[in-house]
């Protein structure tokens, strides 16, 4: 009777598959910060994409609760960097379905949600985000659910901003 594996074929087998897992775990390794954070380019300046987004948020019913004016307060410390705002947005709706829970508040240090908008060297104004569309799906449940509706409208309010 014929052997239709060998020592070695099996060996290859094995060390092909290894090969394979640590190469696709490079990959997801280098592309998951990309995957986590979306940034867009702002057809506008810096002051004018701000007044938009600001404009934006309230037109969708969310509320900026506080920002950071980083390139004000690093100033203060003796650092110059370039322009960037951090906002924090708040959709109550969104916010007391997640807070209401005790199993559910796991997630508040992602709340409110954060928007950065900020000049690079190039000149040019960006708006970044985290990409809260795939970090709830770990989740699954109530905070899915919430956190893909609260992103999409996010995601509606930088598309706005940016037309």
């Amino acid at each position: 009777m014929k052997k239709f594996y060998t020592k070695e074929v099996a060996i290859a087998g094995v060390a092909g598959f290894i090969v394979g897992a640590i190469v696709m775990g490079g990959i997801i390794f280098k592309s998951a910060p990309s995957m986590m954070i979306i940034e867009d380019e702002s057809p506008y300046g810096f002051e004018e994409t701000t007044e938009r987004f600001k404009g934006e948020v309230e037109s969708a019913g969310w509320s900026v609760v506080g920002y950071q004016d980083m390139q004000q307060v690093l100033e203060g410390h003796g650092h110059d960097v370039l322009d960037i705002k951090i906002y924090e947005l708040c959709s109550a709706k969104y916010s007391a379905l997640i807070l209401a829970e005790d199993d559910e508040r796991i997630v508040s240090p992602l709340m409110p949600c954060r928007v950065a908008i900020y000049k690079k060297s190039n000149g040019l104004t960006y708006v970044t985000r985290l990409n809260s569309l795939l970090m709830a799906r770990p989740f699954g449940g109530l905070i899915n659910e919430v956190m893909q509706k609260a992103g999409n409208e996010v995601e509606d309010v930088i598309a706005g901003t940016l037309q």
